[in-house]
């Protein structure tokens, strides 16, 4: 939205960055459990038919992911409505299956006030410092800076990330886009860079620094849910993760088409 761009290219340009990056997941897991099979112990055995049908509830998820993601691929809908779509089937499978209680219901509506009445305050600074940043034309100068300057672009982007690590550490993942879009967006233009490609670069940012200490917004949900397990035995645990997120920044940066590829295809 700050950008002006594709929100439906910005969801499909993540697809294969996202399969990419469960397979670094999965190297990472089967590494750690192969240094320490503790950490990851053999379930118990299952026959084949018994595999497919612990399968037979995941059809509504399958049926989510369509009603969500094949309608904006397609142009059926905007992001917004497919999102009320996604909650709305959502919301009557959880009634047909009568697992949304009063009790639950109430909670979803509260997290859902809390949720967005947050995110309308962090929308009101960011509409302020986005007036400061157009008075002040900081964002524009800051380009014609960079583009006069004598060092590969890719240069300039090595310090973006950095930013972005070092902001991940401090800011959740909300405030840190309304924070540097304004300002590193006219930069990523003046260097003819990609702005969906940067988008996904932008959003694996945003995951590190969900995983990253001292903030670390996911570790803190983790936290509250393993309440036993000591928090530095979590964020020790985040390392190989971490890893493998970082293996994917450069993959992403290495191979442009990874996420530019699908998005081409809408055009």
């Amino acid at each position: 939205i700050m950008t002006s761009q594709s929100i439906g290219e910005l969801f499909i340009a993540g697809i294969l960055p996202g399969i990419v990056q469960a397979l670094l997941f999965m190297i990472a897991i089967f590494i750690v459990c192969s240094r320490n099979p503790l950490l990851g112990p053999a379930g118990p055995k299952t026959s084949f038919k018994e595999k497919i049908v612990s399968l037979k509830d995941t059809w509504i998820v399958i049926l989510l992911f369509v009603c969500i993601i094949g309608s904006l691929y397609m142009g059926i809908c905007t992001p917004t409505e497919a999102a009320a779509i996604g909650s709305f089937v959502a919301f009557v499978f959880a009634v047909a299956k009568r697992r949304l209680t009063r009790q639950t219901m109430w909670l979803s509506f509260l997290d859902t006030v809390k949720s967005t009445s947050m995110l309308m305050i962090i929308f009101v600074g960011a509409i302020i410092m986005s007036h400061f940043l157009a008075v002040t034309r900081i964002p524009t100068t800051l380009a014609d800076t960079v583009v006069t300057l004598e060092v590969n672009r890719y240069v300039v982007l090595g310090l973006i990330i950095v930013v972005y690590l070092i902001l991940g550490c401090l800011m959740d993942p909300g405030s840190m886009l309304l924070l540097t879009i304004p300002t590193f967006y006219p930069v990523i233009m003046a260097l003819h860079f990609d702005p969906i490609w940067f988008g996904v670069l932008v959003t694996i940012m945003c995951e590190i620094g969900c995983i990253t200490p001292p903030v670390g917004l996911n570790v803190f949900v983790i936290r509250g849910i393993a309440g036993d397990v000591p928090m530095y035995t979590i964020f020790r645990g985040i390392i190989p993760f971490l890893i493998a997120d970082i293996l994917l920044v450069l993959i992403v940066i290495l191979v442009p088409k990874l996420s530019l590829f699908l998005p081409s295809l809408m055009r």
